[in-house]
């Protein structure tokens, strides 16, 4: 695995916890913050190829 898509796949897991850790704890602007986020990334990976099952693993 690259460099590029390890670090992708990092962000995601990350941005993943985050969101879930927002939702826990009701703060609704964090957790809208986190989905465009994670958004974000699940684009770039589909434009690059990267399969993000790895990533929630």
């Amino acid at each position: 695995m690259d460099a590029f898509t390890a670090g992708l796949l990092q962000r995601i897991k990350t941005t993943e916890y985050d969101l879930t850790r927002a939702r826990e704890e009701g703060d609704d602007f964090l957790a809208d913050v986190e989905q465009g986020e994670l958004d974000d990334l699940h684009r770039l990976a589909a434009e690059h190829g990267v399969n993000i099952g790895a990533a929630t693993a």
